[in-house]
């Protein structure tokens, strides 16, 4: 199986971005690397804050990573500095493609052992986040959304971690084809049904209905 690595653990901490005019006023998007080795709780890592729990966290989302080689691309793209959190991910990683990472594949990272769980969804707090008018829908339009994780063990993972894949299905259902099914291809949604076991609990009823609507309107 493929590895990788990680290059950063981030956690957003006590200071939370504040966003005015929004409900809820605050987010826990603005993660910043932290030193040794960080517990991984079945819900998140250790320090690190989700705010708005009807989007963010979660069984299935309760650990979020972004590839080095992805964020190199939108430095290029909009010709500023990117480090580690500034997507707000948990896990900085480098030397795997998360966009074609498999629907409930599985990686040993550190003493846990994580499952591909999800693509991300921007919002327009990344967009305020980051200060660049239309981020959202060039973020989509490129899709490369990195990957939110499910704990299978909980453990610790620190910046140096090898990740090695352990395990993958074979059903073929990528983070890349999740997110296009369901935004901008969602003709493509039928497509995503051999995963829907891998997906968060919470999203599973609503993407089955979602594909029977597709199926019967075909």
């Amino acid at each position: 199986m493929t590895s990788g690595l990680v290059t950063a653990v981030c956690v957003s901490g006590a200071d939370l971005l504040a966003v005015p005019d929004r409900r809820p006023n605050r987010s826990g998007i603005d993660k910043r690397p932290v030193e040794g080795r960080v517990a991984v709780h079945p819900l998140g890592l250790d320090g690190d804050v989700q705010v708005n729990r009807k989007h963010h966290g979660g069984e299935g989302q309760a650990v979020y990573a972004y590839a080095q080689e992805d964020a190199d691309w939108w430095a290029t793209e909009l010709d500023r500095e990117l480090p580690a959190g500034r997507f707000g991910e948990n896990l900085r990683t480098a030397g795997l493609d998360l966009t074609g990472a498999v629907l409930g594949e599985r990686w040993r990272v550190g003493t846990t052992l994580l499952e591909v769980s999800a693509s991300r969804t921007p919002c327009a707090n990344f967009e305020r986040f980051w200060g660049v008018p239309q981020l959202v829908r060039r973020f989509a339009a490129h899709g490369a959304t990195g990957a939110y994780l499910r704990v299978l063990e909980t453990g610790d993972v620190g910046a140096g971690d090898a990740v090695e894949v352990v395990s993958r299905p074979d059903h073929g259902v990528t983070v890349g084809l999740l997110f296009r099914a369901t935004t901008t291809q969602r003709r493509r949604l039928p497509e995503i049904a051999p995963a829907l076991e891998h997906l968060p609990l919470k999203d599973r009823p609503k993407l089955a209905a979602r594909i029977e609507q597709r199926l019967a309107g075909a």
